[in-house]
C-alpha cells in the first residue's frame, strides 16, 4: 500500500487517557441536564457532567481530555458523565435513592438547600460550578465479546469526605452483562440494553447525544 493522502497530518483516532486514581475525589459540577431515558418506557433522569476540582490531585483532567479531542463530533468525556434516574425503576412513585444521595451530597458540600422549580434551566443552574465529592472504583463490563475492567464513579459523597473515602470493592459483572458476554462469545457482539433497571446509575453508550458544558 502507498501512503494515503494526508497521512502525516492526520490525528490518530486513539488517544491514551490518563488513569483515574481509585478512591475519593474532589469534583466540580460542570453541568446538570434533565432528560428522559430512551426505549419503550421513558423515565425521567438527570445527566451530571463533572471534572476534578482545583484542589484534587487530578484537577482539570477531563477538560484537558475534552480540549485535546480532535474529532469534529467530540463530546464531554463519557467517564466524566453520570446518568441518574430520578424515580425508582420498579416503583416510579418513589424517589430513586441515588438521586436523593446526589442532591444531599450537593447540599452538604455547598451549604445550600435544593431549589425546586418547574423550569428545567433554573433548576439546573443551581449546580453549575458547585462542589461535590465522588468515589471511584473498578467496574467489570463487557466490550466486543470480552470482559474488561474500567474505573468509574461509583457514588457521590460530601466534598469534605472525599479525602477519607475508602476504595470500593470491585463491582463484578451483573447477571445481565454475564448473559451479554455469553451471547457475544457464541454469536458475536449484541447491542447494549438502553436501560439498566438494576441500578439508578445508567450505563449509556458513548455515542449517545449529549450537550456540552459551557464555562
Amino acid at each position: 500500500m502507498q501512503e494515503p493522502n494526508g497521512y502525516k497530518e492526520a490525528q490518530a483516532g486513539y488517544q491514551q487517557r490518563e488513569e483515574i486514581n481509585l478512591g475519593g475525589h474532589h469534583l466540580i459540577i460542570k453541568q446538570v441536564n434533565e432528560t428522559m431515558t430512551k426505549g419503550a418506557q421513558p423515565r425521567p433522569m438527570i445527566v451530571v457532567m463533572f471534572d476534578f476540582a482545583e484542589n484534587d490531585a487530578q484537577k482539570g483532567m477531563f477538560m484537558k481530555e475534552f480540549k485535546e479531542d480532535t474529532r469534529s463530533d467530540k463530546k464531554w468525556p463519557h467517564r466524566a458523565t453520570n446518568y441518574i434516574m430520578t424515580q425508582e425503576w420498579n416503583d416510579p412513585s418513589k424517589t430513586n435513592r441515588d438521586f436523593k444521595a446526589f442532591c444531599t451530597c450537593f447540599e452538604k458540600s455547598n451549604g445550600v438547600s435544593m431549589k425546586w422549580t418547574e423550569d428545567p434551566a433554573m433548576w439546573a443552574a443551581q449546580f453549575k460550578n458547585k462542589r461535590i465529592g465522588g468515589v471511584f472504583g473498578l467496574v467489570h463490563d463487557v466490550y466486543n465479546g470480552r470482559e474488561i475492567t474500567k474505573t468509574e464513579l461509583r457514588w457521590f459523597c460530601e466534598d469534605a469526605k472525599a479525602d477519607s473515602a475508602q476504595v470500593p470493592n470491585e463491582k463484578p459483572l451483573t447477571d445481565k452483562l454475564k448473559a451479554k458476554l455469553n451471547a457475544e462469545s457464541a454469536s458475536g457482539p449484541t447491542p447494549m440494553p438502553e436501560v439498566a433497571p438494576d441500578t439508578g446509575f445508567l450505563n449509556i453508550p458513548e455515542d449517545i447525544d449529549e450537550e456540552l458544558p459551557f464555562n
